[in-house]
């Protein structure tokens, strides 16, 4: 192999590597901010296995951080066991985030079911700061900006709505543009348009397509390197052996 030919591979490898880095940090914030979803909404989930494609992704953005690092050092020398070692990695990667895929894939279709107890949560609530599950409910309305399952009609028939007289809404019902907004049902332009449910959904869905198209980037990037790697080990199949020699 010539010496052009060679450095002309090593600097594709090390480019493709340090795509790596940056594909792993997406990947890995993606799952980070998933796992944080549902850690400050979970009340609302009938399980926890929404976690799943997050936990992969995770994993997989900690195996592409190594990879990089690794693919780094064979562009500086030459060694099969680096190009064993780097070529297994980028396998145990393709695995976490075709499974990390697969899975974001199937709770995109299944959401609806996944925060079905999101709709007891509200008429369960009864306004109480001392209540864990009132928190959730104001916390999640104030932070999605959304009010009721669906809309703000959904206040209208709780037991909370009755027992206070059957005038307003929650006070984190109210949309902050609006000063003045006390929760009264008879202004409701002033409380937020949107129900939680479609709100919250659209927030999970965002992050899971994140995690599916991570798979066909990270896919093309393995593709790239592993010519690459493919090349350096068919020009230079003994090279590993002749530094042992050396030393």
């Amino acid at each position: 192999m010539s010496d052009r030919r060679g450095n002309a591979l090593k600097t594709i490898l090390q480019l493709m590597c340090q795509l790596l880095w940056v594909v792993g940090i997406v990947v890995g914030l993606s799952g980070l901010y998933l796992l944080m979803k549902y850690t400050q909404n979970r009340i609302f989930f009938s399980d926890a296995y929404i976690t799943l494609p997050a936990i992969c992704a995770f994993a997989s953005a900690v195996v592409l951080v190594v990879s990089a690092f690794v693919g780094s050092w064979l562009s500086l020398r030459d060694s099969m066991c680096l190009q064993g070692w780097f070529v297994l990695l980028l396998v145990l990667v393709f695995c976490l985030e075709s499974t990390a895929s697969a899975l974001a894939y199937f709770h995109t279709k299944n959401l609806d079911s996944e925060i079905a107890p999101l709709s007891g949560m509200f008429q369960k609530y009864t306004g109480s700061s001392q209540d864990a599950n009132s928190r959730a409910v104001d916390a999640a309305q104030e932070e999605l900006q959304c009010c009721g399952v669906h809309d703000y009609k959904d206040w209208l028939e709780t037991s909370w709505f009755n027992r206070t007289g059957g005038h307003s809404v929650p006070h984190s019902c109210c949309n902050s543009t609006f000063s003045s907004c006390n929760g009264t049902v008879d202004q409701p332009w002033e409380l937020y348009a949107q129900g939680c449910q479609v709100k919250l959904e659209m927030s999970i869905r965002s992050v899971l397509t994140y995690i599916i198209w991570g798979f066909p980037l990270v896919f093309l990037v393995e593709v790239a390197l592993f010519v690459a790697v493919a090349q350096l080990m068919r020009d230079h199949p003994l090279m590993a052996y002749q530094i042992m020699d050396k030393n």
